[in-house]
């Protein structure tokens, strides 16, 4: 099973994210994804490194691979879209619209936010080029297995979130914006002073969501270290690990180990807790629990 760095989803200062890439470079991942998600108004800011980091990236012998934006609507971000199309560098698309500005004879992979539940949907994908599917973090085990099949029988690379926020939504508005009074046109940037997202939380004061810019995520982070095994068996190609600040090089060393069989079942979520006390983990979607389940409770407490 190989390890992709999924695109980072949040904004970081153009210093920081050369840097990520810089430590990236000698993380043992194989697949790396690179490009912005979330907002085509952070773009500009690091827009202008990014064919560095390909070439740094590809010199140290990673497959690299930038991504589409969630949501295209503006006009700019349409003539994004053509720009990315004739980039020379394969594309992963999260949203469908991309595929107007792919030739069809162009491969390309997919993104966990296309809808891809059913076999209809990847054979649809597959036969108009899609070499590699990242599963929306929502479905069972019991359906990866079955797209797993499905996968290797067309050809298709079927990949898993494994690690970090889950995305949950893509929206018009800026949450970032409206909380500190602003309009989305003019949002200063707020959602910079949250790398890895902005808590939310009930009246009650129970967190249970997090939001970045227009972008909804869990408040549990992701953790497949109690369901490696299994994955593998289902036939997964690729486990996803999406960034988070601090080192994150060291957690995808954690997670190749734990993939290589050379560390133990609990090892990632141990050391996770040592390093980042305040998050919580879940892997609930892929048990079939709720999302923000988690498998590794018991046995950690």
């Amino acid at each position: 099973m190989e390890l992709t760095v999924g695109p980072n989803q949040f904004f970081w200062k153009p210093e920081d994210w050369s840097a990520s890439y810089e430590a990236l470079a000698t993380a043992p991942v194989a697949r790396i994804v690179l490009g912005e998600l979330v907002c085509s108004k952070r773009l500009p800011f690091y827009q202008n490194r990014i064919p560095a980091a390909i070439e740094m990236l590809r010199a140290a012998g990673k497959d690299v691979v930038v991504t589409s934006l969630a949501l295209i609507t503006l006009k700019r971000e349409r003539k994004l879209a053509a720009e990315l199309a004739e980039a020379g560098v394969e594309v992963e698309i999260n949203d469908l619209s991309m595929l107007a500005y792919l030739p069809t004879e162009t491969p390309f992979s997919v993104g966990p936010l296309v809808n891809v539940y059913n076999e209809g949907t990847l054979a649809w994908l597959a036969a108009r080029g899609a070499t590699s599917i990242c599963l929306p973090p929502e479905l069972p085990l019991e359906q990866v297995r079955a797209l797993a099949r499905l996968g290797r029988d067309l050809g298709v690379a079927i990949e898993v979130w494994g690690h970090g926020r889950v995305p949950l939504a893509i929206s018009g508005r800026c949450y970032h914006a409206r909380l500190h009074g602003r309009t989305k046109d003019n949002c200063q940037f707020a959602c910079e002073d949250d790398p890895d997202g902005l808590d939310v939380a009930t009246l009650e004061g129970q967190k249970f969501l997090a939001m970045n810019g227009v972008q909804t995520l869990s408040d549990s982070f992701a953790c497949a270290d109690h369901q490696i095994e299994t994955l593998q068996q289902a036939g997964v190609s690729r486990l996803r690990l999406s960034p988070q600040s601090g080192d994150f090089a060291a957690i995808c060393a954690l997670y190749r180990a734990r993939v290589d069989g050379k560390a133990d079942r609990g090892t990632v979520a141990a050391a996770l807790r040592l390093t980042h006390p305040d998050i919580r983990l879940s892997d609930g979607f892929l048990t079939g629990a709720s999302g923000a389940a988690w498998s590794g409770g018991r046995a950690e407490s």
